[in-house]
């Protein structure tokens, strides 16, 4: 079995949804299905067959978060960073300046499930962190992007959880 990496605050989130999903989100839809079934004939029952079909989508996510979590590989990110002397590892934030265009941006290298592009949460399967691993500070990286190659120069390793 594939292990797939994630943080300790990945993980800790995905165990949270989970929770929320399990107590409280599972006992409202019980209880939406058993306030519909009394509402009579159940052919007909429109509140009826979307508390089932909303049952249906929770518990499918219940199965997967749970799936992720059995083969997650929780990264402790302090244990990396403290042998990485400023190569970019996974868990690393990571300051770099799009050379062609000078813009400059900051991300995060996480676990795929964890990613979040709005919050600047790259995966560590994406093609930007495929080519920053093991770069330090200074360094350029080539990122071969659909629209060309693109260079990155390492503004700054940093290393927080």
């Amino acid at each position: 079995m594939k292990k797939t990496p994630i943080t300790a605050q990945g993980a800790k989130k995905l165990r949270e949804e989970l929770r929320n999903l399990k107590s409280v989100e599972r006992v409202k839809i019980i209880q939406a299905i058993s306030d519909a079934r009394e509402l009579g004939d159940l052919k007909e029952n429109a509140e009826y067959h979307a508390a089932r079909e909303q049952q249906s989508f929770m518990e499918g996510r219940i199965l997967e978060l749970e799936s992720k979590l059995a083969t997650a590989e929780i990264i402790d990110i302090k244990k990396i960073t403290a042998n990485a002397n400023g190569r970019i590892v996974f868990g690393a934030t990571v300051d770099l300046m799009n050379i062609e265009t000078e813009q400059e941006i900051t991300y995060q290298i996480v676990g795929d499930d964890e990613a979040d592009i709005k919050v600047n949460r790259i995966s560590i399967s994406s093609p930007i962190a495929r080519a920053l691993i093991g770069k330090e500070e200074g360094d350029i990286a080539v990122v071969q992007a659909p629209g060309g190659n693109k260079e990155y120069e390492i503004l700054e390793v940093k290393y927080t959880q």
